[in-house]
């Protein structure tokens, strides 16, 4: 059987157990449940069974007082009373809904009440209001028929057997928590009991094979591999551990034994390395187990080579040492000729740098020109609006003249008009003899007044006139000075077109002589850079001769045999002529004298 399902047998077993004592648990729970709503619902029915007793009995009580003091208070009481009965009434019938014998109990005393009230509360409320001593005196006549006994027995009853049945469902309440309390206590012993159970079988049926087969592996780890593995017969996972156990014994033992094969073939190569690192190439390995001959013909083979390959170098080594000295023969006239062509580009980068800063300056002398142009231009606009707004403001004052003149030719006409008014009021003040004397004074005086007035306005036409033909002649000559400021403005716009394409072509100048300067730089930048790197070169070539020699020292150190040292054949270097390379082209400006000993066939 697999461990799993022992594992779960097991844990089947407990979760058995616990469902069994939760339902019984479960089981009593409930009834606790039930007698304490049976124990709550008792006490409801009587607190509302009190409600109504204490309602009747207030009405009972505030009857009796009203009728001896014959205060209204008490009859307000009294209604306040037969509400509290009539509440706890209806709570009560909620309560009591599917018990009818209770229900009964409750309507009869309730019937009772009422027929209290018809037949005493009322009529002895009604008598007192009408004659309280007869009232006082009919109470007492028959106080012991109408007491309130009668009307409370019912409920009274039924608070005792809702007494009753609490009492008895808190005595089943008891009775089922103790219940609890022991099933709980026994439950407890009975999964305790089954999980020593069960820790005790899985202990038996895993614990004890898991350690005696750990210690199987203990011994396999200290390097005894004749011990014998457990439990190989089993047909679940701790059988499968110790099959894979005995795997892996017989496999450290062989293991074991490769070992010592190894260590032996070790020390043999040990042997014969510390010969090769003696410089001795004449090892051979001899007497290797079948296993390792693979590495005893490749050793041999690999020393082989390398003892050839050393005689190869040691020929090549006495080559490259004769090479190396005619490079450095070389390099060192090829260092001579970068210098002197890097110095000839240099002074070519200043002088194409001076013809480059002249050419910037006069792009700048001819923008900071145009600045100078666009603000006469802005001056010159700023005039024609200037002359503009005059032109208007004169167009103004000559409409405004025009006003003016015919407002005094108005004047003019009144004048007129009032000196033939004064004429003809002093040819009727003639006709009216002395009495018209003092109006034809007035009359005279208005007449010249009227005259005075005419010959005012004359005078000021005249001026307005003058005026007009002034300002006629101011607004000729503003539109003059509007058009030469206009072709003022033309000719500033023409001048500017002119200086603009004289700075850009000046810039394009400047940027062309910049971009030759450049070249010119990275030029001469390269020809330093090719002058250092020779350098380099003829300092790598005195190294490489060095190394060379050195080289050639370490490998005659070897002893390789005679017939491995194989002859190299020297080749002979060949030297290339020079090729005269033809002069560029020099236009303009960038013309330069190149001598016929700096060309470029050195490179």
């Amino acid at each position: 059987m697999p461990i799993s399902r022992k594992i779960v047998a097991a844990f089947c077993a407990v979760i058995l157990a616990v469902l069994v004592m939760m339902t019984a648990l479960w089981i009593i729970l409930s009834r606790i449940e039930t007698t304490s709503a049976i124990s709550v619902r008792g006490q409801e029915v009587q607190a509302q069974a009190l409600q109504i007793e204490i309602g009747m009995l207030r009405q009972n009580s505030q009857m009796r007082g009203f009728l001896i003091t014959g205060d209204e208070a008490y009859l307000k009481q009294y209604g306040e009373g037969l509400a509290q009965q009539d509440a706890g009434a209806r709570q009560l019938r909620t309560l009591l809904a599917g018990q009818p014998a209770a229900l009964a109990k409750v309507n009869e005393s309730l019937e009772r009440a009422a027929e209290w009230r018809r037949m005493v509360g009322e009529p002895m409320i009604a008598l007192a209001r009408a004659d309280r001593p007869r009232a006082q005196d009919t109470l007492r006549a028959v106080s012991k028929k109408v007491t309130m006994t009668p009307v409370l027995a019912p409920l009274r009853a039924l608070r005792e057997e809702q007494g009753v049945a609490s009492a008895a469902a808190r005595d089943a309440r008891v009775a089922a928590l103790l219940i609890g309390k022991i099933a709980l206590a026994l439950g407890g012993l009975v999964m305790c009991g089954v999980a020593v159970l069960v820790s005790m079988l899985l202990t038996r049926a895993l614990a004890r094979p898991v350690v005696r087969l750990t210690g199987v592996m203990d011994t396999l780890a200290k390097g005894d591999h004749s011990v014998d593995v457990p439990d190989t017969e089993r047909a679940d996972e701790l059988g499968s551990m110790s099959r894979a156990v005995l795997v892996f014994r017989d496999a450290a033992a062989a293991k074991a034994r490769a070992d010592a094969e190894q260590q032996q073939v070790m020390a043999e190569v040990g042997d014969a390395l510390s010969t090769l690192a003696e410089a001795d190439l004449r090892v051979e390995l001899r007497g290797f187990p079948p296993s390792y001959a693979a590495l005893e013909g490749d050793f041999n083979t690999a020393v082989g080579r390398l003892a050839t390959a050393l005689g190869t170098v040691r020929g090549s080594a006495r080559g490259i040492a004769t090479s190396t000295a005619e490079m450095h023969s070389a390099t060192d006239d090829l260092a001579q000729r970068a210098e002197q062509q890097a110095a000839s580009l240099a002074e070519s980068a200043a002088a194409v740098g001076e013809i480059a800063q002249s050419v910037r300056g006069t792009a700048d002398q001819a923008k900071a020109a145009i600045t100078v142009v666009d603000r006469a231009t802005a001056d010159v606009r700023n005039s024609e609006g200037i002359v503009r707004r005059t032109m208007a403001a004169i167009g103004d004052i000559e409409r405004s003249s025009n006003e003016i003149a015919e407002i005094i030719a108005l004047i003019d006409g009144l004048s007129f008009q009032t000196n033939l008014l004064a004429l003809n009021a002093g040819v009727e003040a003639a006709r009216a003899g002395d009495a018209g004397k003092g109006f034809a004074v007035v009359a005279s005086e208005v007449r010249a007044l009227a005259e005075r007035s005419a010959d005012a306005a004359r005078d000021i036409n005249e001026r307005i006139t003058t005026t007009v033909q002034r300002v006629r002649s101011g607004v000729q000559l503003a539109q003059e000075t509007d058009a030469s400021l206009r072709a003022i403005t033309t000719g500033i716009g023409e001048i500017a077109t002119f200086v603009a394409a004289i700075a850009e072509s000046a810039g394009e100048q400047a940027a062309s002589i910049g971009q030759v300067n450049i070249a010119i730089g990275e030029m001469d930048s390269a020809t330093q850079a090719n002058a250092a790197m020779v350098e380099e070169v003829t300092a790598a070539c005195r190294l490489l001769t060095t190394e060379t020699v050195t080289l050639e020292g370490q490998v005659n150190r070897f002893q390789v045999g005679e017939e491995r040292a194989a002859p190299v054949a020297r080749v002979a270097p060949v030297r290339r002529s020079a090729r005269a390379a033809s002069a560029p082209a020099s236009r303009g400006n960038l013309a330069l004298k190149v001598e016929a000993q700096e060309d470029w066939s050195a490179f």
